[in-house]
């Protein structure tokens, strides 16, 4: 049964959620500054794996804070998995909630079985990527709803922090040197320029780049079951391994 659970860390407390049974799984929402979106994904492997959901600092349930930077949702994440009594689990999200996933896992590698990330995990701030995207926009794409407000100062601290992060000079060497299986899915109709997230695939010694045909940033909405099986053919290597 779905259970909500506010998890404290540091002066804030945050909303988080639980369902299904299994090893566990964090999922992250995009953004950033958005609420949780994530219920129908979460529900496509809830009887194979816990999912965590939960709303990070400043955005729906969750509290805020003066200020908003990415160590800061790392550490927030941990205060969640100690919270929850985890060793180690799996960690993914969507957009901006798949960067922060391997943000986390590059952070905490010991802490991680594995990586899902969905129409996300770049690393970096390419000027035609950005162009690529703006041209998008003009299109339209499908949204998912989000039941509270996006929060402005949230997605604009943290977007700068961003650029920072990815300027470190030893972040491509910490990809490449991380021994964590990360599975990337992405669709081939996303506004997103697929090349930054493909990279990073194959930069990482046990990264999986999988594309679906057809589908958009959003996937699940108009390819639910082809989401699903990726993700469920992840996961369940490691849950056989258990068995």
């Amino acid at each position: 049964m779905t259970a909500e659970k506010y998890v404290q860390s540091d002066d804030v407390k945050l909303w988080t959620t639980s369902d299904g049974n299994g090893l566990p799984l964090l999922l992250c929402n995009g953004g950033p500054g958005l609420c949780d979106y994530l219920g129908d994904v979460a529900a496509m492997v809830s009887d194979i794996t816990q999912v965590i959901r939960w709303e990070q600092r400043g955005c729906g349930r969750s509290e805020s804070s003066q200020t908003y930077s990415i160590e800061q949702t790392l550490d927030d994440m941990e205060a969640i998995r100690k919270a929850y009594g985890f060793e180690k689990w799996f960690v993914g999200g969507h957009s901006w909630g798949a960067d922060l996933a391997l943000m986390y896992a590059l952070e905490y590698p010991e802490r991680v079985i594995g990586g899902i990330c969905i129409a996300g995990g770049r690393m970096n701030n390419d000027r035609e990527w950005h162009n690529a995207y703006k041209k998008g926009k003009e299109k339209g794409e499908l949204q998912p709803k989000y039941a509270y407000p996006p929060n402005d100062e949230v997605n604009k601290q943290l977007n700068a922090d961003r650029k920072r992060y990815i300027q470190e000079p030893f972040l491509l060497q910490d990809v490449s040197n991380l021994d964590v299986p990360v599975v990337f899915i992405y669709g081939d109709e996303d506004i997103r320029p697929a090349w930054a997230v493909e990279q990073i695939a194959y930069l990482l010694p046990k990264g999986d780049y999988r594309e679906i045909g057809g589908a958009q940033h959003a996937i699940w909405m108009t390819h639910h079951f082809a989401l699903r099986a990726a993700m469920r053919k992840f996961i369940k290597q490691f849950t056989a391994a258990t068995v």
